[in-house]
């Protein structure tokens, strides 16, 4: 896929122009046709195609289950929508942790099935042969430092990370050696807001948060918590822009009645 060819608006170098301006990046997930039109029409800049589909699409506990085929097919109905912002997807786990040779067979397929314009991968230092060679093949990737959801077991809690000196320090190490390796954006996730500031004014490429801060170039939410669909998940970092769950019931218990009574369908309703 060219970015000609798409035309998009959001590059790679429109992201680092964003942030040498100033100018905020606005992220969200996606992982359908519909939901990812109306998220282009509105105006975002980037969509992630998050392997937190196995949250909030398929009801799984961690990240961890989702496969790479279920990644493409998200992924494939997302571009399929939109037309202006960047799409990035996750490497769902297994798919490049210990094997760099397998990490750029499964970005090659996930670029070449669904047209995607990059990919997100978890870690520093521990992946960044797999990084270094999914790049050498021309395929762009952001990073993902602070909590990684797919290292839960390893952690053993969703709680704030790099918040000791040892660990923050780790953190700044590998956010530079995601940017020498050449990734072209990085997200923080569930950082202290000072460290995520100190992130973003040491690497030249964009640095997207998600409970990370007000001092990054960006900020992600998954879509369904957002929106309130999800009313189990409540982190500090969560804003919840609308209570669409309330809104579905009650259109739903409205058909129901409706249904119930008769008085649906009703006579400009048939044929």
């Amino acid at each position: 896929m060219s970015v000609e060819g798409k035309n998009r608006i959001i590059t790679t170098q429109r992201l680092l122009e964003m942030k040498s301006k100033g100018e905020k990046i606005a992220m969200l997930t996606a992982y359908d046709f519909t939901s990812a039109r109306i998220v282009d029409e509105a105006g975002i800049d980037i969509i992630l195609v998050g392997d937190s589909a196995a949250n909030v699409m398929a009801g799984h506990e961690t990240t961890l289950p989702i496969t790479l085929d279920q990644m493409i097919y998200h992924a494939q109905s997302v571009v399929r929508a939109v037309k202006n912002p960047m799409v990035v997807v996750d490497m769902p786990f297994g798919t490049y942790q210990g094997d760099s040779k397998q990490a750029v067979s499964c970005a090659i397929r996930i670029m070449k099935e669904s047209e995607a314009d990059a990919l997100k991968v978890e870690g520093g230092q521990d992946v960044i042969e797999s990084i270094r060679r999914i790049l050498s093949t021309g395929i762009p990737v952001m990073g993902h430092l602070g909590l990684t959801p797919q290292s839960i077991h390893k952690f053993g809690t969703y709680s704030v990370r790099a918040r000791e000196e040892e660990e923050a320090r780790k953190l700044m190490e590998d956010a530079k050696s995601l940017e020498e390796a050449g990734c072209f954006a990085i997200v923080l996730e569930k950082i202290p807001a000072e460290l995520g500031a100190k992130v973003a004014s040491s690497v030249k490429i964009p640095v997207i948060g998600i409970g990370a801060g007000g001092g990054v170039d960006g900020q992600v939410l998954v879509m369904h918590d957002m929106l309130g669909l999800n009313k189990e998940f409540s982190p500090r970092f969560l804003r919840r822009y609308h209570d669409i769950r309330s809104e579905m019931l009650k259109a739903f218990r409205s058909y129901i009645s409706d249904v119930k009574s008769g008085d649906f369908p009703n006579e400009q309703e048939q044929y």
